[in-house]
């Protein structure tokens, strides 16, 4: 697949099927990922990898979690800004509106939150998750690198005709995680990424982007 086709088919998917997905493709996206940027060499990143059944296990209580409205787990790092002005705050709250709309979830739903949490923790039905991990000893400079490996993983999964949706909602439940994963308490969970083929017949959701205007300056050309 094409760079360019891969950037501009991935999207966050929210429907997945249940077909396997098999460890040696796993460990081939994996594997070439690893040539990620990395600042030093660091490669600050440790990611574990969740299927079967300890994935089940995983769903149930965090599911069990969301549906008994549990707030979850203390926040180890803020999800957005505290506050948010344009053009920031236009683009989150569009995105979540079109979002949750696809997933037939309305706005004035008293029960959204719940709602928005348990399709969360369900994985959208993925039968992969990858859980990626940093040292808590890292800064924003391999938070930076953790993100620029994540894509990568994420343009690799398009082509192996593979779907992705990151999730930093999992945070949300990072003692559940860690437990089933076994991470220590050295490590601290920056998301995870569910992993599979997309379901068919399910309306494919893009939310726009800002124009090249917005966000870039082009100086001396």
């Amino acid at each position: 697949m094409d760079v360019y086709e891969a950037v501009n088919s991935r999207r966050a998917v929210r429907a997945f099927s249940d077909k396997p997905v098999h460890k040696e493709v796993l460990e081939r996206v994996l594997d070439a990922a690893s040539r990620a940027p990395s600042s030093g060499n660091l490669q600050p990143w440790h990611v574990y990898v969740v299927t079967g059944e300890p994935l089940a296990q995983l769903k149930r209580r965090a599911t069990a979690r969301a549906l008994a409205g549990d707030p979850g787990d203390d926040r180890e790092y803020p999800m957005y800004p505290a506050e948010m002005t344009s053009p920031y705050l236009d683009r989150c709250t569009s995105a979540a509106a079109q979002r949750y709309k696809a997933l037939g979830i309305a706005r004035d739903d008293p029960d959204r939150p719940m709602k928005i949490a348990a399709l969360n923790s369900e994985a959208f039905g993925a039968p992969v998750v990858l859980f990626c991990y940093l040292d808590r000893t890292m800064g924003p400079g391999q938070w930076g690198d953790a993100g620029m490996y994540l894509q990568t993983i994420m343009l690799l999964l398009r082509a192996e005709g593979l779907h992705s949706c990151p999730q930093v909602m999992w945070t949300m439940y990072r003692k559940t995680v860690s437990h089933i994963v076994g991470a220590d308490d050295g490590l601290v969970l920056f998301c995870g990424v569910s992993v599979g083929f997309e379901m068919e017949g399910v309306p494919q959701l893009r939310t726009m982007r800002a124009d090249i205007a917005e966000t870039v300056s082009f100086l001396g050309m």
